[in-house]
């Protein structure tokens, strides 16, 4: 399949538009095939046990050295508490939401930041951004990263116009690179999350925050 000037698998494509591929498949099965990228922007499961999909921590090694084979730069939200079990990163940024509701796992306070995990080339201008909290299911999905986040992630690599998300869920990412007018490549297990990205995908164009 050509897509925008990159020969893509055809096995296992859920939907595909000129600012977006959908793949329904195991990213381990769909990222071996894939050309290379400018930018990997994505947030595994955390093995917090909220949803079936999310009882473990997907091995990193698995599938991190083929994103890091398609991209220059590889961006990971491992959720807080979750960093020691990847790779050392060659950098680590973060972002926080002042306000946040969330308990920590271990202990009686608050989680009030995240951090980002940076493989690769790191051009991000500054490391940190806070961002509004918020405790909204967006769309079904039991742990969305907030839109925003996202946008600020991709802006700030600016020659990025192809970013791949392995672990698509509800869509953020793909919906945030159309908003930005970037194309993007989602590889997600679950159909009924791809149908929820794709839908988001249809949505008007939304403001952009940065």
């Amino acid at each position: 399949m050509i897509w925008n000037g990159l020969t893509l698998p055809d096995k296992n494509v859920y939907h595909v538009e000129e600012a977006a591929v959908i793949y329904c498949a195991d990213n381990r099965d769909v990222l071996p095939e894939l050309p290379k990228v400018d930018l990997v922007l994505t947030d595994p499961p955390y093995g917090v046990g909220i949803a079936e999909w999310d009882s473990v921590i997907i091995p990193p090694g698995e599938w991190l050295p083929l994103c890091r084979n398609l991209s220059p730069t590889v961006l990971v939200t491992p959720g807080n508490g979750n960093q020691w079990d990847y790779p050392r990163p060659d950098w680590e940024a973060a972002w926080f939401r002042p306000g946040s509701v969330q308990r920590v796992r271990k202990g009686t306070g608050f989680s009030h930041w995240e951090p980002i995990l940076i493989y690769g080339k790191n051009i991000m201008a500054f490391d940190a951004k806070q961002f509004p909290a918020s405790q909204e299911k967006i769309n079904g999905h039991p742990s969305p990263k907030p839109l925003h986040l996202f946008k600020w992630l991709i802006q700030s690599h600016k020659d990025a116009t192809v970013v791949l998300d392995p672990f698509l869920g509800s869509g953020t990412t793909l919906r945030a690179a159309k908003d930005l007018n970037r194309h993007c490549i989602g590889i997600e297990i679950e159909e009924k999350y791809c149908e929820i990205a794709a839908k988001r995908l249809s949505q008007s164009v939304m403001e952009l925050a940065v």
